[in-house]
C-alpha cells in the first residue's frame, strides 16, 4: 500500500470521526444560546452550555441551574423575584422542562402542560 493511499485512507477516517462526534456534541448545544426577546415586559432566558440559566419572566429575573438530557432541558430550582407587573403574564416562572425545535424552544411547567415559546435570538 502506498503512501498516498495510507494518507487518504486517513483523511476519510478522520472526517467521519469528526462528522459523528459532531452529532454526538449538538444535542446540549441546541439549548446553549438566547432566547425570547429582550424588552420591558417580554420573556427572555439565556441558557450556557453547563445548564446554568439566567433571564426574565418579563418583569422578574430568575437564575438557577438545569441539566441537559438528550432532546429535553429541565430546569433545575431557581431564584426569582415575585413583584407583580401590571400587564405581565409571568409564565417563564414556572417551567419544569424545555425542548428545542428549531430556533424555537417550546417550555412546559410539570405534567407536560406547554406555557410558552422563545425565538432563538
Amino acid at each position: 500500500m502506498s503512501t498516498r493511499f495510507a494518507r487518504a485512507g486517513f483523511s476519510i477516517a478522520a472526517v467521519a470521526t469528526m462528522i459523528v462526534l459532531a452529532g454526538c456534541s449538538s444535542s446540549g448545544s441546541s439549548f446553549t444560546g438566547d432566547w425570547g426577546q429582550v424588552a420591558p415586559g417580554k420573556p427572555s432566558l439565556t441558557i450556557t452550555s453547563d445548564g446554568s440559566f439566567s433571564g426574565t419572566d418579563g418583569c422578574n429575573p430568575l437564575k438557577g441551574q438545569g441539566s441537559i438530557s438528550g432532546d429535553t432541558f429541565t430546569f433545575g430550582p431557581f431564584a426569582s423575584t415575585l413583584k407583580a407587573c401590571e400587564g405581565v403574564t409571568p409564565w417563564l416562572n414556572l417551567a419544569a422542562t424545555a425542548k428545542v425545535d428549531g430556533n424555537t424552544l417550546t417550555v412546559y411547567r410539570s405534567g407536560d402542560t406547554k406555557i410558552g415559546t422563545l425565538q432563538r435570538r
